[in-house]
């Protein structure tokens, strides 16, 4: 296989990390808050808008430009590219609250350095301020699960035979498949649980649930991206026209 690379755009490996990031950080977010560990905002904001701005904008180029197509995988334009978009302006969304929160806190006098005081503010006002947002996660975490489906149904996410690590699975593209299937569909089920949760006193079980469900989902996505600049490399290594 060779593929010519000055004309195809291949990112998602810094969308993995990112995607992973992100939920790792709301993950920490919660378990801080409701601990009354959270203090100034400001960190926490620029935190939600560093994955949140890579996101929104690799998402919106794959999404429109369908690079992947040039490597005989267009239907992942549609699942790393759009899930991207979501994922990246529901964080940049995010952070314009915490930004704003924390200038009002500021106008109000709040000394932001006491975390018990911010942190009892957050937990009654927050749910009522990420509600409308989480209505669309919710329903791009059915989304994800579609996509979860659709990847074991049509036996999708298979890499080529040439990228190293991942390759030595070509001739069983169920193995990544059903890998690539269930981190998605758990992932977009930690969306709708997000969601259910935005309430002053959420279920502890349906919590913890979310914790772990994005704690384990979090990890995967930033280790896989890790990796993937090893494997991406050596693809791209295998597969130059010389």
């Amino acid at each position: 296989m060779v593929i010519e690379w000055s004309t195809t755009a291949v990112y998602n490996t810094i969308m993995a990390v990112s995607v992973g990031i992100g939920l790792l950080l709301i993950v920490r977010f919660f378990s801080h808050l409701h601990a009354n560990k959270i203090g100034h905002l400001e960190g926490w904001a620029i935190g939600f808008a560093v994955p949140g701005l890579i996101l929104t904008i690799t998402g919106f180029h794959m999404s429109l430009t369908w690079p992947l197509s040039k490597m005989g995988f267009p239907f992942d334009d549609i699942i790393f590219g759009e899930s991207s978009i979501a994922f990246g302006v529901l964080l940049l969304g995010i952070t314009v609250l915490l930004w704003r929160k924390a200038n009002l806190f500021l106008k109000q006098g709040i000394d932001t350095s006491n975390s018990t005081v911010v942190s009892e503010r957050l937990r009654k006002e927050l749910p009522y301020l990420l509600k409308p947002l989480s209505y669309f996660g919710a329903a791009m975490g059915f989304a994800l699960i579609a996509m979860g489906c659709a990847g074991v149904t049509f036996h999708l996410f298979a890499a080529p035979p040439q990228e190293p690590i991942s390759g030595l699975f070509a001739d069983y593209p169920m193995i990544e498949a059903t890998f690539m299937s269930l981190l998605l569909a758990l992932t977009g089920v930690g969306a709708i649980l997000f969601a259910v949760n935005q309430k002053e006193n959420p279920s502890p079980s349906l919590f913890k649930f979310n914790q772990w469900a994005w704690t384990i989902t979090g990890i995967i996505w930033t280790a896989f991206g890790i990796m993937n600049y090893f494997t991406h490399i050596g693809l791209i290594i295998h597969t130059l026209g010389h």
